[in-house]
């Protein structure tokens, strides 16, 4: 780390790298929250991976897995951005990140974060269509729509992440390079620079707005009209089912947003680092543990699909034998 005289009074400094605090300094407690962190990534991991094959199968060739299917491909990409490098801090002395490594970490957790928003709102449209206009929803989300959809994601997400990622890392760093987090985002950073970064905050609240706010009100506006759509079904045993899917969902939905709002929206506020740290923890480690359960595990069609694959494996296994 060396240091450079800046414009302004103080010492500016040229970082090479920061250290990440993590969660505990207590020594006694790095090997139990390994174990803790590695089961709950290995469980992400093959959570998501059983729900990526799964849907690939020809039978569940409908939008919603296809969306399903790319949501397991952030939830995986999000947790192996972030949770590697944790486990790897608790059992290391050493808990260095090269300051590139620091704004890859922040442009892939931004990206992937933001991604996610949009298509969380992309599969609520999704629901709405097929709920609310079931005899058109073939012609209304076809192939088509659905790539557009996810590539329109996947492009404002990375416009957002750029943005926000070269503002970050243009801001000057002095003092302390110790980041009091367990990855590399922008509250934590921000809190490193010795310039005034109000303009920089209100820039990260009209990006959370953008990012955050109005997917959501899109989510509730399409769950309004698809509960409205459901009081109207005659069935009380359909009713409950459908209402336990659409609750689950936006039980995940609210947690997802709610945890980055508080976050984002107020970078530099009086709450404490802990509690950001168990905030960015429910988006970047627990959300992606609990979709496979949320979004498919409870669906008829994806278990009877992963029954017959399991029963298939069994039969080879035999004939093998």
């Amino acid at each position: 780390m060396k240091s450079t005289e800046g414009p302004e009074p103080g010492n500016h400094t040229l970082m090479t790298e920061f250290v990440l605090s993590g969660f505990s300094s207590h020594s006694e407690l790095q090997h139990l929250l390994f174990f803790t962190f590695c089961l709950i990534y290995t469980t992400t991991i093959i959570g998501n991976l059983i729900i990526f094959m799964v849907t690939v199968h020809p039978i569940l060739c409908k939008p919603m897995y296809f969306f399903l299917r790319v949501l397991s491909f952030l939830d995986i990409s999000t947790a192996s951005t972030v949770v590697p490098k944790m486990l790897a801090n608790f059992l290391s002395e050493d808990r260095s990140i090269s300051y590139i490594g620091c704004a890859a970490q922040l442009y892939f957790v931004i990206f992937l974060g933001a991604t996610e928003c949009y298509l969380l709102a992309a599969m609520a449209y999704d629901r709405y269509v097929a709920i609310c206009n079931p005899l058109r929803y073939a012609v209304v989300m076809n192939s088509r729509v659905c790539h557009s959809l996810v590539l329109l994601s996947c492009c404002s997400g990375n416009i957002v992440s750029v943005v926000q990622t070269a503002w970050v890392f243009t801001l000057p760093f002095c003092g302390s390079k110790k980041i009091n987090y367990f990855f590399c985002d922008i509250p934590p950073l921000i809190m490193l620079s010795c310039t005034d970064t109000s303009s920089y905050e209100k820039q990260i609240i009209t990006a959370t707005v953008l990012v955050i706010f109005t997917p959501f009100c899109l989510i509730l506006v399409s769950y309004a009209c698809i509960i409205s759509s459901i009081l109207k079904i005659s069935s009380a045993e359909d009713r409950h089912k459908t209402f336990s899917t659409c609750s689950s969902h936006l039980i995940a939905v609210t947690l997802y947003y709610a945890s980055g709002t508080l976050i984002y929206l107020r970078p530099k506020s009086s709450n404490s680092q802990d509690t950001k740290k168990v905030l960015a923890l429910i988006y970047t480690t627990i959300i992606p543990t609990l979709n496979p359960l949320i979004y498919s595990l409870r669906n008829k069609e994806v278990k009877g699909v992963l029954i017959k694959i399991i029963a298939e494996l069994r039969k080879i296994q035999t004939y093998s034998a």
